[in-house]
């Protein structure tokens, strides 16, 4: 999707890209890893490598549009806490005019370890001074109506866009959520068990266990009801029993 992303909002994203991912024999609590370059995805010969034996039970990728923010590693999703990764495909609008307050909503413990300049790192840092270790879904809902209100109160209309993902190496969070309603795509994929009595001769799909699972911000194949669309206002939750699905600061 790094070369052709015709549902974002950039149909390139050559600004870098990063993934995080746990170690398969990880203890709870571990620390992720994170590999981050600001080459284009499609031309970094060490993700190559590092892709061909690596394995994980749970993996995080992005690729990058840069907005205002310069392209510098720090600036490279995802960001990590401890045993917790996050990223965000989306801004928020004005930055540059409320980051001031943002920022210093921020735990002055957790300060020093904003590395880069973005917007998501700092809404990552506002999410953990809210609780998000303790309590993922309502921390986010309370960062996101700091920005709101951050923006608002200088006239931004629409100030939070985006999807998010936060794991702490068990469980994923996916978020889709926008000020305006018209949020960026967020899609997951059917069970593979479905997917191979839909379509018994697609050889591709035994390359996946029983237990795959894919959340992305756009289908990765053409086969119909392979992805489930997220609603707007929606957070999925995945976890070993699966995909659920719960209205996220709903109107």
């Amino acid at each position: 999707m790094s070369l052709n992303s015709p549902l974002g909002a950039e149909t390139v994203n050559g600004d870098g890209f990063g993934f995080g991912w746990y170690a398969e024999d990880a203890a709870a609590g571990a620390a992720p890893f994170v590999f981050r370059s600001t080459e284009p995805a499609w031309n970094d010969v060490n993700l190559r490598e590092i892709s061909r034996s690596l394995r994980s039970p749970l993996f995080f990728a992005h690729i990058r549009a840069a907005a205002a923010p310069p392209i510098q590693q720090t600036n490279c999703h995802p960001f990590r806490h401890d045993n917790w990764l996050f990223m965000h495909n989306g801004a928020i609008a004005g930055f540059s005019r409320i980051k001031r307050d943002l920022v210093l909503d921020v735990d002055p413990e957790l300060y020093p370890t904003i590395q880069g300049t973005t917007d998501s790192e700092v809404l990552f840092h506002l999410a953990l001074t809210m609780g998000l270790t303790d309590d993922p879904v309502r921390a986010m809902g309370d960062a996101i109506r700091r920005v709101e209100a951050a923006g608002q109160a200088v006239d931004i209309p629409f100030p939070m866009q985006g999807t998010i993902a936060v794991s702490d190496g068990h469980t994923l969070w996916a978020f889709r959520y926008s000020t305006q309603g018209r949020t960026r795509t967020l899609f997951h994929s059917t069970d593979i068990p479905t997917l191979r009595h839909m379509y018994p001769d697609a050889e591709r799909l035994s390359a996946f266990g029983d237990h795959a699972q894919v959340v992305v911000s756009e289908p990765l194949n053409d086969l119909p009801g392979a992805f489930v669309e997220v609603g707007e206002s929606t957070v999925v939750i995945l976890d070993g029993t699966g995909y659920r699905h719960q209205p996220f600061l709903a109107a």
